[in-house]
């Protein structure tokens, strides 16, 4: 049975990749498994049927037999505990890509987002000019520490793992601020990411979808 997943019926990121379920697309597509998606509208989202899914009223969610797992983090983790590909084989390996898993999400993506979100929504604020210096200054200290960490590597630690997806994920959503360029190995490693074909595919089931709420 093929695992479902839920998604945007229209992404508010109008196709660029950065919603996560592009993650969860990504990791299945390294992974080889065939999945369905089931779309959204953000009315669904709040009724009662997703809530018992997703208690927060987001997406993604994965379903399973009868296993229901929410967040994309933990998605991805258990996609990679369960199928070979985004896990080394050893088990130190496997333990220090578990590391870079946490870390892009609860290091590096807080400011990350709260970056994106003030962008988005409190441009017209009268503290907004010194308030987003001060949060480009915490995102620049993370880019400048995982630039330093990173060096020459392609990756993370090793060959691409779940860690390596994750971290490019989160990295991605500074896209349209540039702040990535300013570190030109953690541009190259992102680019170096989106160009593995299961992250393509992942990237074009979700554009489709983006465009197919326009046709409609």
């Amino acid at each position: 049975m093929s695992p479902t997943i839920t998604a945007f019926e229209s992404s508010p990121d109008r196709g660029k990749g950065l919603s996560r379920d592009v993650r969860v697309r990504w990791a299945l597509e390294e992974a080889g498994q065939p999945y369905d998606v089931r779309l959204l509208s953000f009315a669904a989202l709040k009724q009662p049927g997703h809530l018992a899914l997703q208690p927060f009223g987001q997406i993604p969610t994965y379903e399973e037999g009868d296993l229901t797992l929410f967040d994309s983090g933990a998605i991805v983790l258990h996609i990679a505990e369960r199928h070979a590909g985004l896990f080394p084989e050893d088990a130190n390996g496997r333990a220090r890509a578990i590391t870079w898993m946490f870390t892009a999400v609860s290091t590096m993506e807080p400011p990350i987002v709260e970056h994106g979100m003030m962008r988005l929504f409190e441009s017209h604020e009268p503290w907004f000019e010194p308030r987003i210096a001060m949060i480009e200054q915490r995102v620049r200290t993370r880019l400048a520490q995982l630039s330093a960490r990173l060096g020459d590597a392609d990756w993370l630690d090793g060959a691409f793992s779940a860690g390596d997806l994750l971290m490019i994920s989160v990295l991605q959503r500074l896209r349209s601020s540039n702040l990535v360029d300013e570190y030109p190995n953690l541009a190259a490693y992102v680019a170096r990411g989106e160009a593995r074909p299961a992250y393509q595919r992942a990237f074009a089931a979700q554009l489709a979808v983006f465009e197919a709420s326009q046709a409609g």
